[in-house]
């Protein structure tokens, strides 16, 4: 069903307060209170945790290095399996990120002809315990006067003047192909099918960029009206249905959309309400010279979203470039990924240059390290009370998000027993427990049961699929990331009853 519009048009609106329509409430939710006295045969704190310090990497956020970007792949002029190789290894780099045109999948119909950087990506994604994000373009201004889309499409779409070119000596104008022509139509709804045979569900993909309209798939054309392409109330239709067909077609992997305002009118605010509502993630492409709307959207976001910021501004790293773009002493980069936080992301991306990134922070360590100690949720159970009740023993567990994000799906809890005899989890509500704040939860035991020999576990669930989730605490986790449920050395077993 579409989102309410008013005519034609969704008005952007406050994210503080607003209702997107919630997430799905999990069929097994776990008791998350409150939990009172009046409950409680006698109870005792058993077990407290402390945070972690540094990096913790869990599906849903991160550090993201650029594999490919709208110029192509890094710009060292080393092999390409060199280049990726190393920002890969880098030791701040989650995530690998794929921002590639249409042109660079796909050379026929009917199939996809994915550039190497595609298995090179996945490839070391799997070799060290990373993943990819993946965008396609439709449109890139960066490749003027060629175009975005693969030539058997090129050749049977209409394009259209939308405005002129910067700097063309030949004075001609940037070209957009006619999005609600029928044979692209057909030719994106395959796309999207041969995409999604291929990636969605791929334990190695996190999320794949919503396909907007315009330059780099962003949804605008700068200040180049997208209406020269069609009148706006058949953008607004095209847009939607291709944001349907989207949303339809993954059904697994998470879709990020792209921010940006409606400055070109093409509908993005209608695309963006239909896409929020879905659950899509958000991203944007810069943090510092960003409209306050964009800024808005992200901050007050629905908690259970992921965000995913980059900020492209001096993105090679050339240190004399870092250090004329300055002020006392703290380079603009660091001040990007410092606003980043402030906007809870979720992801922030370091672009391509692996080299002059280890340079960077060898020289500037506060903002990567910032990042890594704060970026996305960073989740543990900081209480854990046992408590008599119905004459079993019960445990709540109070997990607690040291974080600036929200968790970006619905934190499953599995308590379970060395022998496997006993197995119980469930699931806290979609977003919980939010940046800065603590969830709880209860497990009653089975009659008999206490507290010795259990270990409790986390996942995270996003579109019915399930990933683990690792303890952000000082406190070591057995190998398989479980926290052994134990008696806090200083703490005592007595029962406490207020009475």
């Amino acid at each position: 069903m579409d989102p309410p519009v008013n005519g034609p048009y969704a008005p952007f609106h406050n994210y503080d307060g607003f209702d997107p329509g919630g997430a799905p409430c999990p069929a097994d939710r776990l008791n998350q209170g409150p939990f009172g006295i009046e409950q409680d045969e006698g109870w005792h704190t058993l077990m407290i945790t402390t945070p972690a310090a540094g990096p913790v990497r869990n599906f849903g956020m991160g550090i993201v290095g650029y594999a490919w970007e709208e110029n192509g792949p890094p710009p060292t002029g080393e092999p390409l399996e060199t280049s990726v190789g190393k920002l890969a290894k880098l030791p701040f780099c989650d995530r690998l990120y794929i921002r590639c045109d249409w042109r660079d999948i796909q050379k026929r119909p009917g199939r996809l002809d994915l550039n190497p950087v595609f298995p090179l990506s996945l490839s070391l994604a799997r070799q060290l315990g990373l993943a990819v994000g993946i965008r396609i373009q439709m449109s890139s201004p960066n490749i003027f006067p060629e175009v975005a889309l693969p030539k058997f499409l090129a050749e049977k779409v209409p394009f259209v003047e939308i405005g002129p070119a910067p700097r063309d000596k030949d004075n001609r104008a940037f070209r957009e192909p006619a999005y609600h022509h029928p044979a692209f139509q057909k030719a994106f709804r395959e796309l999207n099918e041969l995409l999604a045979a291929e990636f969605d569900g791929n334990p190695l993909v996190e999320w794949v960029d919503l396909m907007q309209y315009g330059f780099w798939g962003e949804g605008h054309t700068s200040d180049r009206p997208a209406t020269a392409v069609a009148d706006y109330a058949t953008l607004l239709e095209t847009f939607m249905a291709m944001t349907r067909l989207q949303i339809e077609t993954w059904k697994k992997t998470p879709l990020a959309l792209n921010t940006q305002p409606d400055i070109s009118r093409a509908g993005n605010d209608a695309v963006h309400d239909m896409a929020i509502r879905s659950g899509a993630w958000l991203r944007t492409d810069s943090i510092i010279v960003e409209e306050s709307q964009q800024i808005e959207m992200i901050a007050n976001r629905p908690p259970y979203i992921a965000a995913i910021i980059e900020d492209g501004a001096r993105r090679r790293y050339v240190m004399d470039e870092i250090l004329a773009a300055s002020e006392n002493g703290v380079p603009d980069r660091e001040f990007a990924m410092l606003l980043a936080l402030d906007a809870g992301a979720t992801h922030y991306a370091l672009w391509q240059m692996a080299d002059n990134l280890a340079a960077y922070h060898e020289r500037f360590p506060r903002g990567i390290t910032t990042l890594q100690n704060r970026i996305g949720y960073r989740v543990r159970p900081s209480w854990i009370w046992r408590r008599r009740r119905y004459g079993r023993i019960e445990l709540i567990v109070a997990v607690k998000n040291d974080g600036v994000a929200g968790v970006p799906g619905a934190l499953r809890l599995s308590l379970e027993s060395a022998d496997g005899k006993v197995k119980m989890s469930g699931a806290l509500d979609p977003g919980h427990p939010y940046a800065g704040k603590v969830r709880q939860a209860s497990f009653l035991l089975p009659e008999g049961v206490d507290y010795e020999g259990l270990k409790i576990s986390a996942e995270i669930e996003v579109k019915g699929v399930r990933r683990p989730v690792k303890w952000a605490c000082e406190q070591p986790s057995d190998p398989d990331g479980s926290l052994p449920v134990r008696l806090t050395s200083f703490l005592n077993t007595k029962w406490r009853k207020d009475v």
